[in-house]
């Protein structure tokens, strides 16, 4: 299983499936990155925390572990 934490600088990738539960799913889910999304990795910091990534045309920052628990192809 491949990660979003896995994804290179420059990699555009698809959300094949969110992990979690509960209230963090929804907050995931409530910035705009759900099921069949494409997703433009722009930056990640120098100790891999947090993850710059564009997606539905705007730029976002996401935990290590929050990106963890996004699937991706």
């Amino acid at each position: 299983m491949k990660t979003l934490r896995d994804a290179e600088i420059g990699d555009t990738v698809k959300i094949v499936k969110l992990h979690g539960e509960g209230a963090v799913k929804r907050r995931i889910m409530d910035m705009g990155i759900t099921k069949g999304i494409s997703v433009y990795v722009r930056k990640v910091a120098p100790l891999g925390d947090p993850v710059e990534v564009t997606v539905r045309g705007y730029e976002l920052s996401l935990r290590k572990a929050d990106a963890e628990m996004i699937e991706i192809e």
